[in-house]
């Protein structure tokens, strides 16, 4: 007998809106005409682009600061145009990363407990690009190294503890890049671009390994992402614009391996992806639903699994790592989706009867540990994803804060500064009392912010009182 339903642990996933008080209420959702998602998630924060009158701004919510956000909240607005794309960095959760019209790229630290007062001074600012900076992308597998691309058609890649451009792609592209996507590893990128290609590209010998023209016939925007086996996934379009989600094999990318036609709506699919799972969920910009695949070595490849569906389309997506699951409610992806003026998160469970761990649905996942120093990337070695188990739910490590990479960018700084001085002096004495000060430095900020926050309040309740009186009067 012919099994009739293919077997899969993953064929009743589900998906739920949370209620509304663990929503982001009153949040200006940017309007900017751009296909970013807008939102980025780590297991500590959520920022998201927002509306902003002279310049660029996102917010940064710790992620238990639900409910209605006040329209003082303190946001990071360095930039003088606006952002037009965010990421979390994946080795350290209090490390941003912004590109925006303005044509620059910002690195920011936040500080552990969330924003006191409006940031508007970025750790490094990464200048190279000739126009505006749409995608950034960090490393996967190397500390400090992080991917431009920008509307100049070049790709540069940059090692954040120096503020150095390290490699500059240029004449790759013809036309405005759409996205760039590291591998499992972050030896090979791939590409979407305007001019309908895809290419996969080896960024430190500067070459394209392989490129498929034409790989939608559509004219609307295409996204290509790297699966963990090393084969490529797009969306795009047909020429009768129907959205369409294809399979390469980067070896041979004559044919497809396979081509899915979904339906005829022009917005842009966003492919998120779960290298354990093996599943990718398409979020449409502008769309209401979205769907889930799960991707598979017997044919026909990319297995539809189900359609997530509410009634408010989504201006935008923030994805939340693996490790920032609730793995004792079988959470295997939670999606942060942006309306108008709120955040809303989407849990997606497989239903288990169950309490205990099931370590089928949560293999060992990337942990937040580089595998590499930037220099040792850039001097050519490859390092696969240090791996975690999630058996007892990830516990961020209180040693592996963000003053690891403090310390690594002052550092930095410091030895290019004295680039004579030994190198044994390099680690010593300047790191603690910078840090102390640093530290300090934020406290007293805090301490000032809060004092400003009680004298405003004083003032207000002043003036109500007054407006009472006349009333009572």
């Amino acid at each position: 007998m012919r099994r009739v339903v293919r077997q899969s642990k993953f064929r009743h996933v589900f998906g739920q809106a949370v209620k509304n008080d663990q929503c982001y209420d009153d949040i200006r959702v940017s309007r900017v005409t751009w296909d970013s998602a807008f939102c980025a998630v780590n297991p500590k924060f959520v920022a998201i682009i927002i509306e902003a009158s002279g310049g660029g701004a996102f917010l940064v919510l710790p992620l238990h600061k639900t409910g209605r956000i006040d329209k003082s909240y303190p946001t990071v607005c360095g930039h003088t145009g606006p952002v037009l794309d965010i990421e979390w960095c994946p080795h350290n959760d209090q490390v941003i990363a912004s590109g925006s019209e303005d044509c620059t790229v910002m690195v920011w630290q936040i500080p552990e407990n969330g924003l006191v007062t409006s940031m508007s001074e970025p750790v490094v600012v990464l200048e190279g690009h000739s126009k505006r900076v749409g995608i950034i992308t960090w490393h996967p597998t190397a500390r400090n190294v992080l991917l431009s691309a920008g509307c100049d058609n070049q790709i540069i890649i940059w090692n954040v503890g120096t503020g150095e451009a390290m490699i500059t792609l240029e004449d790759m592209h013809p036309d405005v890049i759409y996205n760039v996507c590291w591998n499992r590893n972050g030896s090979l990128i791939c590409t979407a671009c305007k001019d309908k290609s895809i290419r996969v590209i080896d960024p430190r010998k500067e070459t394209i390994v392989a490129e498929k023209e034409k790989a939608h016939e559509g004219a609307r925007p295409m996204r290509a992402i790297f699966l963990a086996d090393g084969n490529v996934l797009t969306t795009g379009f047909s020429r009768m614009s129907e959205r369409q989600l294809a399979l390469w094999n980067t070896q041979n990318m004559e044919e497809p391996i396979t081509v899915n036609e979904m339906d005829t709506s022009n917005g842009v699919l966003l492919p998120f992806y779960d290298p354990d799972t093996n599943v990718v969920y398409l979020c449409g910009k502008g769309d209401s639903s979205i769907r889930y695949f799960e991707i598979t070595d017997e044919a026909p490849y990319v297995h539809f699994l189900n359609t997530f569906a509410t009634k408010e389309p989504q201006r935008g997506m923030g994805y939340m790592p693996k490790r920032g699951l609730d793995v004792n409610k079988c959470e295997i992806a939670r999606f942060y989706k942006l309306h108008e003026r709120k955040c809303e998160p989407i849990v997606m469970t497989v239903p288990r009867k169950s309490d205990l761990f099931q370590d089928d649905l949560y293999p060992d996942t990337a942990g937040p540990d580089p595998a590499l120093e930037a220099e040792e990337w850039f001097e050519g070695k490859n390092g696969d994803p240090i791996l975690i188990s999630l058996k007892n739910g990830y516990v961020p490590g209180k040693n592996r804060e963000f003053k690891v990479v403090k310390k690594n960018i002052l550092d930095n700084k410091v030895t290019k500064n004295t680039e004579n001085s030994s190198p044994a002096n390099k680690s010593a004495s300047p790191t603690p009392s910078i840090k102390s000060e640093a530290k300090l430095e934020e406290i007293l900020k805090e301490i000032k912010s809060l004092k400003d926050l009680v004298s405003s309040q004083e003032k207000r309740i002043i003036n109500l009182e007054e407006q009472m009186s006349k009333i009572a009067i």
